[in-house]
């Protein structure tokens, strides 16, 4: 496992569930193009990128350079950094035929190719600095914030006092939390 110090945005979920494979990391999925008309989720990734700093890693086609152009337009700056993976042309096995312009995404590269766009981008750590305090679970479950029958309503009122999105579950928050805050001042804050 490898440590990045700033937070990775990705195209969908299957780039996501690669990358937490790979990296010890927050990775944001910006749901495809769903970022073009969430607000709220440029908002979290403008808090991400001033407090963490953010690598954009998206597939190297049409749709993703759209993407990282975009994020690039709405977020500029040196706290945002650029990773891209090669050409690479095939399909993803869980697909019935390839893409449109026939190229492997983030989700199909081999993993030595993303590790390696990270290391070209100047963001991977070879190996896992001190650790540092992250909340668990189980913190989520002691503050009230997951499984308890008020669980949903306190996460929402955190999302709004936070100004976070408001649809993030449980994980997502928990993830979002440990990017941008310690266990110390999140109990300080509820």
């Amino acid at each position: 496992m490898y440590n990045v110090s700033q937070a990775i945005v990705v195209e969908g979920k299957y780039d996501k569930i690669k990358l937490d494979q790979l990296v010890d990391a927050p990775i944001i999925s910006t749901d495809g193009f769903g970022i073009f008309r969430d607000r709220e989720l440029l908002a979290l990734l403008r808090r991400l990128a001033e407090k963490r700093g953010l690598v954009v890693l998206t597939d190297p086609d049409a749709a993703g350079f759209r993407i990282r152009n975009y994020i690039k337009s709405a977020i500029p700056g040196e706290s945002v950094i650029h990773a891209y993976i090669p050409d690479i042309y095939g399909k993803e096995r869980r697909k019935a035929a390839p893409g449109k312009e026939g190229k492997l995404g983030v989700e199909g590269v081999p993993a030595e190719c993303i590790i390696e766009a990270l290391r070209r981008a100047g963001v991977l750590a070879e190996t896992a600095d001190a650790p540092h305090q992250r909340l668990t679970k189980a913190d989520m479950y002691e503050l009230g914030l997951s499984g308890g029958p008020e669980s949903a309503s306190r996460r929402r009122e955190l999302c709004k006092r936070l100004a976070l999105p408001q649809r993030l579950s449980a994980n997502a928050l928990l993830e979002v939390l440990n990017a941008l805050m310690t266990p110390e001042e999140l109990k300080t804050l509820l």
